[in-house]
């Protein structure tokens, strides 16, 4: 039995070890931030940390987990507050908000990895995830506001 865990906290999934991760989170664990996109690991709804990296939850098996630790949107700040989280709501980032817990995780690992990009790195950094809005100029905004520290 695979061992691994989510927010904090031990999970040892029962059920087949190819159940993909996006699955286990949204329908076993009841963990819905984390949204189903494509399916195929190319528009960035499903975003996650696992061991701080960004990765596509809908390509990861529970049974390729073993003693990793997953963060979801749920688990990025009990109350909200991470600066991501504070900077996405001070500029409004959000139009209709689909894609916008898999945009947050991937800027997110980005500023852990890079604390002050530049545009060019924040543009690399994202170009996997889609947004159907086009709300890419305040989500590189955001990013930098972050960055920075602040609010608006």
């Amino acid at each position: 039995m695979t061992t691994f865990t989510v927010n904090g906290r031990t999970h040892q999934p029962e059920g087949p070890s190819e159940m993909p991760l996006l699955w286990y989170l949204r329908d076993l664990a009841g963990l819905t931030g984390t949204k189903y996109g494509c399916g195929l690991g190319i528009c960035g709804s499903c975003t996650v940390l696992v061991d701080g990296q960004a990765a596509r939850a809908c390509l990861l098996h529970v049974g390729e987990l073993e003693g990793r630790a997953i963060t979801t949107i749920e688990g990025l700040s009990a109350d909200g507050m991470h600066p991501v989280q504070l900077a996405w709501r001070a500029l409004n980032v959000a139009q209709c908000g689909y894609c916008q817990t898999g945009q947050i995780m991937q800027a997110a690992a980005l500023l852990a990895a890079t604390p002050k990009p530049t545009d060019a790195e924040i543009d690399a950094a994202m170009s996997g995830n889609l947004c159907r809005c086009g709300t890419y100029p305040r989500i590189r905004a955001a990013i930098k506001l972050a960055a920075e520290g602040g609010e608006a």
